[in-house]
């Protein structure tokens, strides 16, 4: 890989966060260890790399304008499949090329599933027979699953209006396992277990026969020969954690896992344990789980978040790992370099402190950056994305851009955040959106009341999801914030829907019981566009103009809305989709909010120039996309299992 060349002598620290060279952590072929794939951005741009751990040689697998961060590598290693969209609209089919490219290096992309039609990706599993099961979705056709046999035409073996995605295939290829919400609740995912000719196997619902609502996620078929195990994640004891369940015996084997928290987990390569992904309280660590004794056993590793691991056939588990402080770096147990990126490494920020704060739905947790010297502060809260995903102690270069221009900055966990059991992540069906901004308000104010705070100069910023609760908060809360800065949201609800892929119509007809038609007045109560004539803030929006999940149009109206009463706003429109894998996209848009944040915030008391230079979060996780094993976290968050319908952001 080639590192960037511009001279980093003169360039701000903010903007070296996100011009150093990164790498994800390493996908591996299961059959070719040695064969590996992972994203870097060290062209500028997020792309594909395969590397050869037995020679050392890298070689970069895509080159496209707008990035590609959705790869996956055959189990032997001879092939790399890739998901070619359009400029980030998600929509688009599947390629392949050989691990070592074409004649000369050269890439050389072949459609890899001929006869499908372009679509959203709804998962992908390769088989060792040359087998493909893919995963897809369309507004037209809902979720649909198809068998593509070397040679043969794809077979269809699954169809439902509803959301569902391949979860996994097993050691033979012999058996297929599906999640679906073919019950509407696009938040519970049951598990069904088919053969590749879609004859049933096994089902697994517990969304039935009780009073709670309850999902549950595919991990993956145990990893051996003749194993037909199934890792699975539940939440039936309040919180996601694993269980081992054979579909063709029916039997489910409980795991004493005594940690708090949610746990993930995934298979060592002999099947004899599991490699433990333990998420608690926003930080992260890692465990062995020995499937024979029961025995638990910590794995050493430092403070802070793991965004993705995995166990090599050695027995060495290699994790990508960060703190809001350090950078993220690819580690090994075995001492050994794993992966380092060219280049400069980017300058580390300052540490994160928590704050647990009462809110009308239990205690809320925050994590807190500030800046040296005495408060209050200017602040920013930058609420994240999803709903479903949360904060962590993790390095992101947004929040660092804030703390280096002097501003504080408070991160919530608010009701719909995962990570603190399955109540907290529910919790906020109906009253979408009112819910959330209960908690940050509870943060709020106790942000101002501890000192950290400078109540006249508080700036809501968030992408996606995160800019939705800006506009919404901004609407609601007019009071209480300075600034507004909201990237790819959701402004107008009722449009959005009906503009949005079909998946998170899915997933808005769960958190919202019912579709605009069939209950208006909350749709009504939880869209920015409502309370847009009260907003008083200044407001700076980005939106691409390719996004599925949080569609152009529907920001077109309430910026409609606002020009006609003259509020002050800005909005700043780019060619890609939902956000940018261009790091100079990215800090380009961070640019245009500091501008933004420096002419509107309240001067700040004793300085010449009226305040700090302010920057706004430029979501610093890649944004949300289709799912293919390569596709590790190359910001450094993580996030507990989910259903098959993505979260916006």
């Amino acid at each position: 890989m080639g590192g960037m060349t511009e001279s980093t002598e003169s360039m701000p620290d903010w903007e070296k966060r996100f011009r150093a060279p990164r790498v994800s952590l390493p996908d591996w072929a299961e059959d070719a260890p040695d064969r590996s794939l992972f994203i870097s951005n060290a062209t500028g741009t997020y792309e594909l790399y395969a590397w050869d751990r037995a020679t050392g040689a890298q070689r970069q697998v895509t080159d496209r304008p707008n990035g590609t961060t959705d790869g996956v590598l055959t189990p032997d290693g001879q092939w790399i499949w890739w998901f070619s969209d359009t400029d980030g609209d998600e929509f688009g089919v599947w390629l392949r090329q050989p691990f070592g490219g074409g004649a000369d290096g050269e890439r050389a992309d072949e459609p890899a599933a001929p006869g499908l039609e372009p679509s959203y990706p709804a998962g992908l599993v390769l088989g060792r027979d040359g087998t493909a099961v893919i995963g897809r979705s369309t507004d037209e056709e809902g979720s649909t699953v198809h068998v593509v046999r070397p040679g043969a035409a794809p077979e269809e073996i699954y169809r439902h209006r509803e959301s569902a995605g391949v979860g996994d295939l097993s050691h033979d290829g012999s058996l297929i396992a599906i999640e679906h919400t073919e019950h509407g609740d696009a938040m519970h995912s049951a598990v069904r277990v088919v053969r590749r000719d879609g004859t049933a196997v096994a089902e697994l619902d517990d969304t039935k026969g009780g009073t709670e609502e309850l999902g549950l996620s595919v991990m993956g078929f145990a990893p051996v020969a003749g194993d037909t195990r199934l890792l699975i994640g539940h939440q039936r004891r309040g919180r996601w954690e694993p269980m081992v369940w054979d579909p063709l015996t029916g039997r489910e084997t409980a795991l004493a896992i005594d940690l708090p928290g949610d746990v993930g987990a995934d298979w060592f390569p002999d099947g004899s344990a599991l490699l433990i992904d333990h998420s608690h309280q926003a930080r992260g660590e890692l465990w062995r789980y020995d499937l024979g004794s029961g025995e638990l056993t910590r794995i050493e590793t430092p403070a802070g978040t793991i965004s993705g691991a995995s166990a090599r056939p050695d027995g060495a588990v290699e994790f990508l790992w960060s703190s809001a402080e350090q950078p993220p770096r690819v580690r090994s147990t075995s001492g050994r370099t794993v992966l380092d990126p060219p280049g400069f490494t980017a300058p580390v920020s300052v540490a994160v402190s928590d704050a647990w704060v009462d809110s009308p739905g239990g205690r809320v947790h925050a994590l807190v950056q500030k800046p040296a010297g005495e408060g209050p502060f200017p602040t920013v809260f930058d609420i994240h994305g999803g709903p479903t995903w949360h904060d962590s102690d993790a390095f992101a270069a947004g929040p660092a851009a804030w703390v280096d221009h002097g501003f504080a900055v408070v991160r919530v966990n608010y009701r719909g955040s995962t990570g603190y059991g399955r109540a907290w992540t529910d919790a906020l069906k109906h009253r979408v959106g009112l819910i959330e901004l209960e908690d940050i308000a509870a943060v709020r104010a106790w942000a101002v009341a501890s000192g950290l705070a400078d109540p006249e100069r508080l700036v809501l910023a968030g992408g996606s999801w995160g800019g939705y609760l800006t506009l919404l908060g901004l609407g609601t809360q007019p009071g209480a914030w300075a600034v507004g800065l909201a990237a790819v949201p959701v402004a107008d609800y009722v449009t959005a829907y009906h503009d949005e892929m079909e998946a998170l119509k899915a997933m808005d007809r769960t958190l919202l019981g019912g579709t605009p038609e069939e209950v208006p007045e909350r749709f009504r109560a939880s869209s920015p566009l409502t309370y847009v004539d009260e907003v008083r803030a200044p407001v700076y929006i980005s939106a691409g103009v390719n996004d599925p999940r949080c569609p152009i149009r529907q920001i077109d109206n309430y910026v409609e809305r606002l020009e006609r009463r003259g509020a002050p706003h800005e909005v700043y429109r780019y060619d890609a989709g939902h956000g940018s894998l261009v790091v100079e996209e990215r800090i380009k848009q961070l640019r245009l909010e500091i501008e933004f944040a420096e002419r509107h915030l309240a001067p700040r008391p004793g300085s010449p120039n009226g305040t700090a230079s302010a920057s706004a979060s430029p979501r610093e996780s890649a944004p949300a996309g289709p799912t293919g094993s390569a596709q590790a976290a190359v910001s450094g968050t993580a996030s507990a299992p989910t259903a098959p319908t993505a979260p916006r952001g």
